[in-house]
């Protein structure tokens, strides 16, 4: 329900011109791969590893074939804010970048091993045969590396995410590209995650909290879109969230109602296309894994983020067939002025998330064009 900070917007689901796709977290919530990063810190600065092996010489050595047991033909680095993932032939590693932010902290060894663990453990409630495991990065006394070799004399300089890589013809964004997407995959899609959403325990939250983070938010996001009008529609911008903020004065007793229900639950965090694999069964990667508060949400809300991802990528009808297929297994049948709320509400986030981009190196023109895509969707569907 929070809104996503900035560098939480990198993160997707690689694919690459052998048409597979990378599984793993490379940020979060959605924008592009970063290729640079600024020079570490401060509090960025590495504290868990031997002086003598830095992040520059184990990202030297992962881009090396010959460094991986499955000796693949070729490794692809890919950097991003938070981490190096490095793509195989068939298995992607994810190196977590010795940094930390407001919302994440990796800045020691054992931290980082916590996160790994962590991002297999989640990852596995709805991909468990792509997240294989945590991988130890070891090193000899004279500074050698390798990839687990944990044998007497070696110490662990670093901990990554092992992970299968996934056909990228398989992705539903890929799949809603080339209008391939069938109305029996999405029915599995939703069943399976409505059997999800089922064994997850309620979350312990007050209807009085959950309103509040609807209305932080709405305001975090103006604030932050409050541009020159010849970037973004200004009047758009503030009728998107006058909008908003008047469902919450008008009809906040929707949301108290889901509190009161047990709705919340600890969900996956980003729900997107790129993180759906279609299939029998599907998978869905890349779990929001580094901060529970944005995990924990109405399945409503995170099933209407991904109905409106797929409208935004031409294919509307999905969003309706989750529903129908969630309420079958579930029985909850959320208020429909509910979930336009949420939808038109994770626009205006989305919306946010894209317009920070702007400020990045790079052309403006595809961010700007992204954004005012959101604000019309969220003024859409608030009529």
């Amino acid at each position: 329900m929070a809104v996503v900070p900035r560098m939480v917007d990198n993160r997707r689901a690689l694919w690459q011109p052998d048409h597979r796709v990378a599984v793993g977290s490379l940020g979060a919530a959605g924008g592009v791969p970063v290729t640079a990063s600024p020079p570490l810190q401060g509090s960025q600065a590495a504290t868990g590893a031997p002086p003598a092996v830095g992040l520059d010489a184990k990202v030297a050595f992962l881009r090396r074939p010959g460094s991986y047991p499955r000796r693949p033909r070729a490794v692809e680095p890919i950097e991003t804010h938070m981490s190096w993932v490095f793509l195989t032939d068939d298995r992607v590693y994810k190196l977590k970048k010795p940094v930390r932010y407001d919302f994440l902290d990796f800045s020691t060894l054992e931290l980082r091993r916590r996160n790994c663990r962590r991002e297999v453990r989640l990852n596995r409630r709805l991909a468990a045969e792509v997240y294989l495991g945590v991988v130890a990065l070891t090193a000899d006394p004279a500074g050698g590396l390798a990839l687990g070799g944990t044998r007497r004399g070696r110490t662990v300089v670093d901990w990554l995410v092992e992970m299968r890589r996934l056909p990228a013809a398989r992705m539903l964004d890929r799949r809603i590209a080339a209008g391939a997407v069938s109305a029996e995959e999405i029915d599995r899609l939703g069943r399976l995650l409505a059997r999800f959403y089922r064994r997850q325990p309620p979350v312990r939250m007050t209807a009085a909290a959950y309103r509040r983070r609807f209305r932080a938010d709405v305001e975090e996001c103006r604030r932050e879109l409050e541009v020159p009008a010849d970037t973004v529609p200004r009047e758009q911008v503030a009728a998107v969230a006058d909008a908003l903020l008047a469902f919450l004065d008008r009809h906040g007793s929707l949301l108290d109602e889901r509190v009161a229900a047990r709705r919340i639950v600890e969900a996956h965090g980003d729900l997107r296309p790129e993180h759906v694999g279609l299939g029998d069964p599907p998978v869905i990667i890349d779990c929001l894994e580094f901060e529970r508060a944005f995990r924990l949400l109405d399945p409503a809300d995170e099933l209407a983020y991904l109905a409106l991802e797929c409208e935004r990528l031409g294919a509307p009808w999905i969003g309706d067939r989750l529903f129908a297929r969630y309420a079958e297994v579930t029985g909850d049948r959320p208020d429909p002025a509910l979930l336009t709320f949420y939808t038109a509400f994770r626009a205006y986030v989305r919306g946010k998330i894209a317009y920070l981009h702007i400020r990045e190196p790079g052309d403006p023109e595809p961010w700007i064009a992204k954004t005012c895509r959101y604000l019309e969707l969220a003024a859409g569907w608030l009529g």
